[in-house]
């Protein structure tokens, strides 16, 4: 197995880690960091730390794969299945803290699906659909609000600026784009008839 491959391994198992510090509560878990009018719980913390370093293996992992010639048929498979794993389970964890809407996290996740069973469609059909600056647009700020939702708005919270709720609603709306304009770019791999 080559490094990509390892690198985009190891995103996956930090998920199931990084749920447990934000979820589970315990004695030293539940101690708060407080910083003036900030506060954060030290396994809330140590969960946005776990998921920013697995977030920025998503691009570390491509570039190598790329620049040393070694993209694989799994590291194609497993890549985008690490990011839809992290972010889905990221948010399901925030909705079930009460830290984000549920509904936000239903378009996000059903998107991902959505997007996912398009690019299954076309490689029946034999082609590829490849990642649009949309689509990466949707990474990066689905990446930044959940940041800042696990880190409740720091540094934000000091001057006023609820950026977390305003990150998380910009996210939403890139995602919904994004997704329709990958069917509408693709919509002829959901032809249903063969000329």
């Amino acid at each position: 197995m080559n490094l990509p491959n390892r690198i985009t391994i190891t995103r996956i198992l930090m998920i199931p880690l990084m749920l447990v510090f934000l979820l589970l509560d315990g004695e030293w878990l539940s101690q708060e960091i407080v910083l003036g009018d900030y506060s954060l719980p030290l396994n809330q913390l140590i969960a946005a730390i776990l998921f920013i370093i697995a977030a920025s293996t998503d691009g570390i992992d491509g570039y190598i794969a790329r620049k040393y010639n070694l993209v694989t048929n799994l590291g194609k498979l497993l890549d985008p299945l690490a990011d839809k794993l992290l972010v889905g389970t990221v948010l399901i964890g925030l909705v079930a803290l009460g830290k984000c809407d549920a509904w936000i996290a239903v378009i996000i996740i059903s998107r991902e699906f959505a997007v996912t069973g398009l690019r299954e469609v076309a490689l029946l059909e034999g082609s590829v659909i490849a990642a649009s600056k949309w689509g990466k647009a949707k990474t990066i700020t689905q990446i930044i609000a959940i940041s800042a939702l696990l880190l409740n708005n720091f540094p934000f919270v000091w001057v006023s600026i609820p950026f977390d709720d305003i990150a998380i609603w910009i996210a939403a709306i890139i995602t919904v784009y994004s997704g329709i304009d990958y069917f509408v770019k693709n919509k002829n791999v959901l032809s249903f008839s063969k000329a």
